[in-house]
């Protein structure tokens, strides 16, 4: 299937592609759970572009607002603790995008997606990339980059995750990463030398008994 053209965000894009190469469409529509889905933006083109059937989980109400206002399936809830509400395996395809660095256990958190979906996806911003390593070392401050664009004491990051770190926690949990995209300047770059090169980074995963 050919991917449309698209207005997304650079990762959702790369994660809207990816399930949409794997959809088939003969058995039925895939289920995607978008949690910290935002306003909606992945999920309406998944169900437009693709054919999904896509549930989204978002902590903002505002943002809760936005996505149901265009005809969304959206829930208000915390990625924390809702996650353990889904059955095993309810979706085709679980997405954390830019959430995971937000979560109070983002180990816990991978756990839960990779229970519910047999496939998920996972993006963050890099905090080994060299700007950020720049600044901590000439500067001696929390850095403010593309990927973390806000001071220390606005972000909502709680969790400052790392390429390595990530690949790392993916093989504890069991996980095997059937693909990576790393992106700097919002496009995409090779994964070598990705743990300093990469602003952002892109993970897709499954538990490594999966089929």
């Amino acid at each position: 299937m050919s991917a449309p053209q698209s207005t997304l965000r650079f990762d959702l894009d790369a994660i809207a592609r990816r399930i949409g190469g794997q959809i088939d469409k003969a058995n039925g529509p895939s289920r995607v759970l978008d949690i910290g889905c935002g306003d909606g933006a992945l999920m309406a083109a998944l169900a437009s572009d693709y054919g999904a059937d896509v549930r989204g989980v978002e902590l903002d109400p505002a943002k809760v607002e936005r996505a149901v206002s265009k005809g969304l399936s959206v829930i208000q809830g915390d990625a924390n603790t809702d996650l353990a509400n889904y059955p095993d395996r309810s979706f085709n395809f679980a997405v954390l995008a830019r959430t995971l660095q937000t979560t109070n256990r983002p180990d816990q958190v991978l756990e839960e997606l990779l229970r519910v979906a047999d496939v998920a996806f996972v993006s963050f911003p890099n905090f080994a990339h060299w700007r950020t390593r720049a600044a901590l070392m000439f500067g001696g401050r929390m850095p403010v980059t593309n990927a973390i664009p806000i001071s220390w004491y606005e972000t909502e990051n709680i969790h400052h995750v790392t390429v390595e770190d990530f690949r790392t926690l993916a093989a504890a949990k069991g996980a095997k990463i059937t693909r990576e995209w790393n992106f700097a300047n919002e496009r995409a770059i090779s994964p070598l030398g990705a743990n300093w090169r990469a602003e952002f980074a892109l993970f897709e995963l499954r538990l490594s008994q999966s089929r």
